[in-house]
């Protein structure tokens, strides 16, 4: 995976992502926001928010940012932003979601929906979503991991090489990701039409790196 193959991929999805990926994945959706409990004025960070799918779930009185690395999602989000007036969606940029230009502890809760089997690094995306987001803040995460249905599991093994032209790692693994980030998790539990996802929920609590990361390809 690199940032040109899903740059490439989610060009090539964006006109029918959602009318293939909106209703099927909309509860995970729904369940990240309604288990975060936002409370009135917080300022929300999602990480990969693609074409808005998730944007009128969240509360009119929270702020909310999204930001993506594909321009083309994005004009869809803008475009539902501005017929849904949405005026608590306060800013949508292209960003690298590992290098993300925010200042340290920038916002209460930061969440990314099916976004971790889809970036280059998945350890790095979590450092950064968790250098952004205040001390004891939220984090979570709604994404498909590895089946442990061994039919389903072989096929995603099977697809497993053509990552870079699916935009996403078809065996992604629950287990590795948990032991490569860290995450002090509070909440795990499946979500979705024949529990497909898992909701991750997790607090900020540990240290974070102070390590600067530079931002790449950023526009308002």
């Amino acid at each position: 995976m690199n940032i040109g193959a899903i740059e490439q991929a989610y060009r090539r999805y964006a006109r029918f992502y959602d009318f293939v990926f909106g209703a099927v994945f909309q509860p995970g959706r729904k369940a990240v926001v309604d288990r975060m409990n936002f409370l009135p004025g917080e300022r929300i960070l999602e990480v990969g928010i693609g074409t808005g799918l998730s944007l009128l779930l969240y509360p009119r009185n929270v702020l909310v940012t999204g930001i993506d690395i594909s321009r083309d999602m994005l004009v869809q989000a803008q475009a539902r932003k501005v017929r849904d007036q949405l005026d608590n969606i306060v800013r949508l940029s292209v960003m690298d979601a590992e290098n993300m230009e925010f200042e340290d502890s920038s916002f209460d809760k930061v969440v990314a929906m099916y976004v971790a089997s889809v970036v280059p690094d998945p350890e790095r995306l979590v450092a950064e979503m968790r250098r952004v987001c205040k001390p004891d803040g939220r984090i979570a995460f709604v994404n498909h991991f590895h089946s442990q249905n061994p039919l389903l599991g072989a096929i995603e093994s099977t697809l497993a090489p053509l990552s870079k032209q699916l935009g996403f790692r078809p065996d992604f693994s629950l287990d590795r990701f948990l032991a490569a980030t860290g995450l002090e998790t509070t909440n795990i539990h499946p979500v979705n039409i024949f529990n497909f996802c898992t909701l991750i929920e997790a607090s900020n609590n540990k240290q974070f790196s102070s390590e600067v990361m530079a931002p790449v390809c950023v526009t308002s």
